[in-house]
C-alpha cells in the first residue's frame, strides 16, 4: 500500500482517470508529483499533525496535492466548494489549516476563505495562473521527486454537512505509523469489497465528501484506477461503466433514483456486464429504489451504514439484504445497541437511538459538547440516528431524532414517506417534515420537486396524497403539499433539510 511500490509496480497505468476532460494521472506521475509536494510541503514549515486545507473542484491536481499531506503525516480538509464565503472561511479557519491550496477558477472562494483564517501562512493555485498567488507548479519545480526520508500517515479529516446546523471537524488521530501502513478503509475495500489491482472503480461523488475521497484513495491504495466524474449524470454514469469497463461504483441513492427514471430503452442500450460490486451509503435507500436495482443490475448491491466519525461500520449485500428488505446489516466493526431515551437497552424490534461500542473514539474539533453528546455514561457512541435491531441482529435505520415528526402524540418518521413517494413519476425529489399545526402540534407536510419544472398544482398535490395514502398509513400521509423546482440537496445526496424546515415553519404553507 505504498505509493512508491505501487508506482514501481504499475508505473504508467493510470491511478486517475478524469471522466469528462480525459486528463489521465499515472501511477508514476502520481509518485514525483506527490514526492515534490511532500518536500514543498516540509520546506515551508509544516510537520506532521499540521493541517492543511484543499479547495478544489473534482480535478485531477487534486489528488497529487492530498497524497502529499496522506505521506507527510498531515492532517488535511477538502473545502465543500459549494459553500458560501462565509462557510468556506469558517471550515478553513475552524479547521487550523496553515497552507491553503485551491483551483484558479475558485479563486474568489478561496480569497474570501484565507482573509478570514488567522492560521494560515501560505496560499497556492492549481491551474490557470492567478493574480498575487503563488503556483504549486512553480513552487515545486525545485523539489526533489523522492520520497521524504521520515514519511508518516496522514488522515483526511472532514466535516459535517452541515444539513442541521454548522458544520463541524470530525478529528481523526493521527495513527503515527509509516507511510504505506494503510487506513482502515483501504483494508477494508481489500478485505471485504475486494478491491483489488484489477479493480476499476466509478467515482460520481464530490472529492469534499467522506466516500468519493475514501474510495478514490482506497482504490489507487490496493492498485487500481479511479474514474472520477466531475460532476454526476445517470446517462454519463452508465456509458462510463461501459467504456471503461468499471468493476465497482459507489452511490448515494438519489443518483441510483436518476438512472431509474432514464427512459428503460436507455438504459438497456448500455452494456454493464462489467460489474462486480454497485456499493450504496451516506444516504437512506428506499426498499422499492433497492428491489429495483438489484433486478436491474443483479445480486450485487451492498450497502453499509457508517460514519466518518468511525464509530461503526454495518454492511449487508444483496443475497442477505432479501432477506431482510430495508435493514442496513451487521456490524463489522463495534457492537450495536439500541436504546430508550432513558438510556435502557431495547429488545428486538423496538425502535430508539443508534449506539455503538466497542471502537475507537473521536471527537468533533473545537466542540467538547457535541464530542460529550455523542457518549453516554456506557462510553457507547452514536451519530444521532434512530432504528431498531431483529431477531437475527440486523439493523433498520429509522430517522435522525431531530426529524422526527409529533403529530397527534405519534412519532411518524419521514423517510417511510418519502420511500413511499419517491419512485412517483411526477416526483424528481422530496423532503418531508413536520410544520406547527393547532389541533396535532405538527402536521406532516411534503416539499416536492416536480420531474417537470413548474408541474406543482392543486391537483397533483391530491393525487400524491392519494398515492402515499394507497401504499402506507393513512394518518403518516402528507396532510399538505409544496412545490418547489430546486430542491436544496448537496451533491453529496445529502437533503438540506433544515433549510426548508426553518422556511416553513416559520410561514407554513
Amino acid at each position: 500500500m505504498h505509493l512508491t511500490q505501487l508506482a514501481r509496480e504499475h508505473g504508467d497505468k493510470p491511478a486517475v482517470i478524469m471522466a469528462e476532460s480525459g486528463v489521465t494521472l499515472s501511477y508514476a506521475e502520481l509518485e514525483r508529483q506527490s514526492n515534490q509536494i511532500a518536500h514543498l510541503f516540509r520546506s515551508r514549515g509544516l510537520r506532521p499533525g499540521d493541517h492543511i486545507a484543499v479547495l478544489m473542484e473534482n480535478r485531477p491536481e487534486f489528488f497529487p496535492v492530498v497524497w502529499a499531506a496522506q505521506r507527510s503525516g498531515l492532517l488535511y480538509t477538502p473545502v465543500n466548494w459549494h459553500l458560501s464565503a462565509a462557510e468556506a472561511a469558517y471550515t478553513v479557519t475552524d479547521c487550523g489549516a496553515r497552507l491553503l491550496v485551491s483551483s484558479s477558477d475558485l479563486e474568489e472562494l478561496a480569497a474570501a476563505a484565507a482573509a478570514e483564517a488567522p492560521a494560515l501562512r501560505d496560499r497556492l493555485t492549481v491551474g490557470p495562473p492567478s493574480s498575487g498567488v503563488e503556483s504549486l507548479a512553480d513552487a515545486i519545480a525545485t523539489m526533489p521527486d523522492t520520497p521524504l526520508p521520515d514519511e508518516l500517515e496522514g488522515y483526511y479529516m472532514l466535516y459535517s454537512s452541515g444539513t442541521t446546523g454548522r458544520p463541524k471537524g470530525i478529528l481523526p488521530a493521527l495513527t503515527g505509523q509509516p507511510f504505506g501502513t494503510g487506513l482502515n478503509i483501504d483494508h477494508t475495500m481489500r478485505d471485504v469489497f475486494g478491491f483489488s489491482p484489477a479493480t476499476v472503480y466509478l467515482c460520481p461523488g464530490p472529492l469534499y465528501h467522506g466516500a468519493p475521497i475514501g474510495w478514490s484513495l482506497g482504490t489507487i491504495r490496493n492498485g487500481g484506477t479511479a474514474i472520477v466524474m466531475e460532476r454526476f449524470d445517470a446517462a454519463r454514469a452508465l456509458s462510463l461503466i461501459e467504456r471503461h469497463r468499471v468493476t465497482h461504483g459507489n452511490f448515494v441513492p438519489t443518483m441510483f433514483v436518476r438512472m431509474l427514471k432514464l427512459p428503460e430503452a436507455e438504459r438497456a442500450a448500455f452494456d454493464l456486464s462489467s460489474l462486480e460490486l454497485v456499493v450504496t451509503a451516506a444516504a437512506p435507500i428506499s426498499v422499492q429504489v433497492k428491489e429495483q436495482m438489484i433486478d436491474w443490475l443483479g445480486p450485487i448491491m451492498t450497502e453499509f451504514y457508517a460514519g466518518s466519525e468511525g464509530n461503526g461500520f454495518c454492511v449487508i449485500d444483496s443475497p442477505t439484504w432479501l432477506a431482510h428488505k430495508g435493514s442496513v446489516g451487521q456490524p463489522i466493526l463495534g457492537q450495536v445497541h439500541i436504546c430508550s431515551d432513558d438510556g435502557d437497552e431495547l429488545p428486538a424490534g423496538q425502535t430508539g437511538t443508534v449506539w455503538f461500542s466497542g471502537t475507537r473514539r473521536f471527537r468533533y474539533h473545537n466542540d467538547p459538547a457535541k464530542t460529550a453528546g455523542a457518549y453516554n455514561d456506557k462510553g457507547w457512541s452514536t451519530l444521532g440516528d434512530m432504528g431498531y435491531l431483529d431477531p437475527e441482529g440486523y439493523l433498520y435505520l429509522a430517522d435522525r431524532r431531530t426529524d422526527l415528526i409529533l403529530s397527534g402524540g405519534v412519532n411518524i418518521y419521514p423517510r417511510e414517506i418519502e420511500d413511499a413517494l419517491a419512485l412517483h413519476p411526477a416526483v424528481a425529489d422530496i423532503v418531508v417534515f413536520g410544520v406547527p399545526d393547532e389541533e396535532m402540534g405538527q402536521r406532516v407536510h411534503a416539499v416536492v420537486q416536480p420531474a417537470v419544472p413548474g408541474a406543482g398544482s392543486p391537483q397533483l398535490a391530491a393525487e400524491l396524497i392519494d398515492f402515499c395514502r394507497s401504499r402506507i398509513a393513512h394518518y403518516k400521509a402528507p396532510r399538505t403539499v409544496s412545490f418547489d423546482d430546486d430542491l436544496p440537496r448537496l451533491p453529496s445526496g445529502k437533503m438540506l433539510r433544515r433549510l426548508l424546515m426553518d422556511r416553513y415553519r416559520s410561514s407554513p404553507r
